[in-house]
């Protein structure tokens, strides 16, 4: 993406822009409105370094060579795989990370900030108000502001929804993968529950964008908390009952348990985090261990595990779900009063019955969408636990109303590079058991 050439680097070729890609797109000389486009994929060849003794041709049990993706129901977006097998074992794998490389990064440096949300939540849309979370704490550190209670408590409570229904897609998919239907059904049951909370509070159902820079926009209507109170107690029956047809399920424990296993120094390696990381018997979340947010102000548990397979992997994030409900429940619970943004013109839009009832919300409302915010010059790294791990933004501000650099540094990266590992040595059937435990989203892998 720059340019840097690694002397001695092991492996060193082009990810997340096509091998025929012309230039270094992060390089400040390069035109955001440039243009290369691809007519045709590369073969697994072009891609994978692949040996006569790999394909053992001239054999009687020629090994053969196939894509796992990227268009295949089970690949849980656009993700391009691609395996040796010999007979229905994988003996060799490798990925291409890049195959819907949405351009994120280069994108931000041409938006103001306020207008870098919309992008941030598109990167895992499965729990997109999480990274408008990560983003907008980023940028409050940045420029040093103190976000109101109210708006904290708000921002854990969406947050935890959203991480909820992440984790209810993954074992909800991952699940009909392997021949549980019935599972998707009670997951995306309570799933629709959680989106209707969130039409409710911010107008949409999978991107509510009411986490801001400064706070959030909108309090809670109405009756929306004893309604997310209802929709905790029939999440805590669906996992229930999630539990009881999987947990103990002996054909769902012989095609996990024991596959796609991974030690803690390998995952740490590699740079696991989140569920994938305690599953291997790390306890480290970021709630826990570098709080913000004021969560440290609530009771819950790390669920972890031991084997690092993905029966674990499933266990953790059941478990984790069970945590997020107690965590909204205390949040509800002790909600303080008070304003949900700060009290700063610069950085907060005006209310709506200000733009249009007097002139000074119009004004305000005019300079800050035209001027932009300008934070100081600098730059800041500031992460969170979002549902698949840490979700890190790193900002580089030039006092200007636009970001001169945005670095996201997304858990679906370091978790898709292992697959090629994970899945060598097993069945290609076992492949796809082990990308629904691993939870990658494409839009954040391609960022």
């Amino acid at each position: 993406m720059f340019g840097v050439r690694f002397l001695g680097h092991p492996n060193l070729k082009r990810i997340l822009c096509h091998q025929k890609f012309v230039g270094h797109p992060l390089r400040k000389d390069y035109d955001p409105e440039e243009r290369h486009s691809l007519d045709r994929a590369a073969a697994i060849e072009e891609l994978m370094t692949i040996t006569p003794d790999d394909l053992q041709e001239g054999s009687f049990e020629k090994r053969v060579l196939i894509n796992i993706g990227p268009s295949h129901p089970a690949s849980h977006g656009t993700l391009r795989a691609m395996a040796v097998l010999e007979g229905e074992k994988i003996v060799k794998g490798d990925v291409e990370i890049g195959y819907l490389h949405r351009c994120f990064e280069k994108m931000a440096e041409t938006h103001p900030y306020h207008q870098v949300i919309p992008y941030t939540e598109r990167l895992n849309y499965s729990s997109g108000p999480l990274n408008n979370f990560g983003f907008c704490l980023a940028m409050e550190k940045l420029m040093d502001l103190k976000i109101p209670p109210r708006a904290e408590a708000i921002r854990v409570i969406i947050g935890e929804f959203s991480r909820i229904i992440d984790h209810l897609v993954c074992i909800g998919t991952a699940a009909v993968d392997l021949g549980a239907l019935t599972n998707f059904w009670f997951a995306f049951t309570a799933r629709e529950e959680v989106y209707t909370l969130f039409d409710k509070w911010g107008g949409a159902r999978m991107f509510p964008r009411g986490i801001i820079i400064g706070g959030v926009i909108y309090d809670f209507p109405e009756g929306w908390l004893d309604l997310a109170q209802k929709t905790i107690k029939n999440i805590r029956s669906v996992i229930y009952d999630i539990d009881r047809l999987l947990t103990n399920n002996r054909i769902f424990i012989n095609r996990t348990r024991d596959i796609s296993r991974i030690s803690k120094e390998e995952a740490i390696s590699y740079g696991f985090t989140g569920p994938l990381l305690r599953a291997c018997g790390v306890e480290l979340d970021l709630r826990k261990f570098a709080p913000y947010s004021g969560y440290e102000n609530y009771e819950f548990e790390i669920p972890i595990s031991t084997e690092g397979d993905v029966y674990d992997r499933y266990l953790v994030r059941m478990e984790e779900m069970r945590q997020s409900c107690r965590i909204i429940e205390q949040a509800i619970a002790k909600l303080p009063d008070g304003p949900i943004t700060i009290d700063d013109k610069s950085v907060v839009l005006p209310q709506k019955e200000d733009v249009y009832g007097n002139i000074e919300g119009l004004m305000n409302h005019f300079m800050l969408v035209i001027e932009g915010i300008k934070p100081k010059a600098g730059e800041i790294y500031s992460y969170i636990e979002s549902a698949n791990g840490e979700i890190g933004f790193y900002i580089i501000s030039d006092g200007s109303p636009k970001p001169y650099r945005i670095h996201c540094r997304a858990p679906s990266f370091a978790h898709y590079q292992a697959f090629p590992k994970l899945i060598e040595g097993g069945l290609i059937a076992d492949a796809i058991a082990v990308v629904g435990s691993l939870n990658i989203i494409a839009g954040e892998l391609d960022r």
